[in-house]
């Protein structure tokens, strides 16, 4: 029944024992954290600054400085030959050399077959070029000939024109005489009218006067109706005087009057022919005489003009043959450029060994040809015209080629020394010196990444080394500048104030604001050229700007007490120190060249060394 009425009994809304307990323990244990926190932040701010941080110091002093630039790169050959298809579009390699051969000079004189491409395509068009090329070289002779006959054919006609002007001035010449025919041509060539009236220029009443003014051909026709006048007129006058003495016998009944009518008759007959020949010499000299003139002077400028006319056909049909003889001479070049190019693109299938060395594939060499849609280089593989099948370097002088960035490219020029380290051969060094330098960035890196600027740079390696191969990856160091004996701080020494380099100087444990002047420079070490002397001691953490100055002379109170004790420079390894400073003395460099250490020398061979890494 107890059970019952237990059970009967309302539920209440407190929580069981065990989930109350784990409650109180977890408030336990923030209330413990916050009061860690709270006793640590008071421990905190009741340490003292020398507690807090250790202030660090560093004496300025004299050593050697050497400024040097380190990259990473490559080794590759300073010559090389690279043997690139010269096959239009894409070709298929046949044969190949095994990448890693080595091509020696006999090779090169026997003539050995490098690569084989397939050249059956080739061999099919070259067929056709030199049929093509035979075809146009006959065009090409059929040109030439009709050329050279037309340049016969024009001199026979003009030649043949000429005499034509030349039989015509004769002809003129024959008709009025020389004299008066030279006069009449200069008097039209002077009026510039080959069809000026004759009749104006020639006095015709005056010639037939006086017929000698005359000559020629014209004077005798005139001369000959003269003549048969005066002999009309001669038989006349006889036939008058027979007349009349008939008459007079006729009267004396001494002749018949048959007699006296025939002589009455042979008197008319040449009053007649008196009469014909008056009107035949008035008919010549208005008519005949002028149609001559005219007619002969019309054939030669006539005869001239035709002259003119075949100069103009002899140049036109002369540069028709000559654009014929041009045209098929280009098409037969054309042929015989397609000839040698066949020829070329058949002969570049079979590429010989040009030089000995190393037989490198190109896909080796360029890492981006998968990029640029090449693929490797083996048998049966496809190669596209200009692509570098196979690169042969001469061993004989490597270089190492590094990527210089561009905050330290102004300082590597030519003929820098420096030193190569392998990473195959890491405890041999090499001596070099620097051959080149880009004076453009590298462009593929640049679109690689655009906010990095490399410019490339080749450093030769002295001496012959067969175990050195392309591509190995190499470290150079270039020697920019060295200053020996020189006054030198750690690079975080000096800070920039207002625009200018200060130092912190530490005097009578206080820090003192400096101003100083820098020169060279590395990694580690600065020179100071002006501010600072040897001996003094400088803070290698300069205090920020929003450092108080009361905050810097507490930190110098607890590094140099007031009692007079000497202060415990605080080491160089302490945990609070940011930068660790190497001991120049305990790591002496080597120049390049040099097999002994730098300190040892004199300052004679410094000076000369100096002088020399700065040219």
């Amino acid at each position: 029944m107890n059970e019952n009425k237990a059970n009967n009994l309302p539920k209440t809304t407190s929580k069981p024992a065990w989930r109350r307990s784990k409650w109180s323990i977890a408030a336990g244990l923030v209330i413990v954290i916050i009061a860690v926190l709270i006793m640590t932040l008071a421990a905190s701010k009741t340490s003292t600054p020398a507690q807090s941080k250790t202030l660090s110091t560093f004496v300025a002093r004299r050593d050697n400085l050497t400024v040097t630039v380190t990259e990473s790169g490559s080794i590759k050959a300073q010559k090389s030959i690279d043997l690139k298809s010269e096959v239009e579009g894409r070709a298929t390699i046949i044969n190949i050399v095994p990448e890693g051969s080595y091509i020696t000079p006999e090779d090169v004189c026997n003539g050995k077959i490098l690569v084989e491409l397939d050249s059956g395509d080739l061999k099919e068009q070259l067929t056709q070029r030199q049929i093509d090329f035979t075809t146009e070289d006959a065009s090409y002779e059929q040109a030439k000939e009709a050329y050279d006959i037309q340049v016969k054919q024009n001199e026979s006609d003009i030649t043949a024109a000429e005499l034509k002007v030349r039989f015509a001035l004769m002809d003129f010449q024959k008709y009025l005489g020389e004299t008066l025919a030279n006069h009449i041509i200069g008097a039209i060539k002077e009026a510039n009218d080959p069809n000026v009236d004759t009749s104006a220029l020639i006095d015709v009443d005056n010639l037939i006067q006086d017929a000698n003014k005359l000559g020629g051909q014209g004077s005798q026709d005139i001369d000959g109706w003269k003549d048969k006048i005066k002999l009309a007129s001669a038989n006349l006058a006889n036939a008058k005087y027979q007349l009349e003495g008939t008459q007079e016998l006729f009267d004396a009944n001494y002749v018949a009057k048959i007699e006296l009518d025939r002589d009455a008759l042979s008197r008319d007959s040449y009053k007649i022919q008196e009469e014909e020949a008056i009107v035949s010499l008035n008919l010549y000299k208005l008519y005949d005489f002028p149609k001559q003139v005219q007619t002969f002077l019309s054939a030669y400028f006539e005869s001239k003009r035709n002259l003119e006319r075949t100069y103009a056909k002899a140049r036109a049909q002369l540069a028709q043959a000559k654009a014929q003889l041009e045209s098929a001479k280009a098409r037969l070049d054309l042929q015989r450029d397609r000839l040698d190019k066949s020829k070329k693109q058949f002969a570049a299938c079979i590429m010989k060994a040009p030089a000995p060395g190393l037989v490198v594939y190109g896909s080796s060499m360029d890492n981006m040809s998968r990029y640029r849609g090449a693929g490797l280089i083996a048998p049966g593989e496809t190669v596209f015209q200009r692509q570098t099948i196979i690169t042969l370097p001469d061993t004989s002088s490597m270089m190492a080629e590094i990527d210089v960035h561009e905050s330290s490219i102004d300082k590597i020029k030519l003929g820098q020394k420096a030193t190569i380290v392998m990473d195959a051969f890491p405890d041999q060094t090499f001596n070099g010196e620097v051959i080149k330098v880009a004076a453009l960035p590298d462009q593929q890196r640049s679109w690689l990444s655009p906010d990095v600027k490399v410019y490339t740079t080749q450093v030769s390696i002295e001496g012959t080394h067969n175990f050195l191969k392309p591509g190995m990856s190499a470290r150079v160091e270039i020697f920019v500048d060295y200053a020996p004996n020189t006054l030198i701080v750690p690079v975080q020494v000096v800070a920039n104030r207002g625009g200018k380099k200060v130092c912190f100087v530490v005097t009578d444990g206080k820090s003192v604001e400096r101003e100083v002047k820098t020169g060279l420079f590395n990694d580690t070490y600065v020179q100071i050229l002006k501010g600072l002397s040897e001996g003094e001691e400088v803070m290698l953490n300069p205090p920020r700007i929003n450092e108080t100055n009361k905050e810097s002379e507490k930190q110098l109170a607890d590094k140099f007490p007031k009692n007079g004790q000497q202060p415990q420079p605080v080491p160089a390894q302490a945990t609070n120190t940011p930068t660790q400073i190497p001991d120049p003395n305990k790591a002496v460099r080597k120049m390049p060249g040099m097999p002994f250490d730098s300190n040892q020398m004199d300052e004679q061979t410094k000076e000369k060394f100096r002088n020399r890494t700065r040219q």
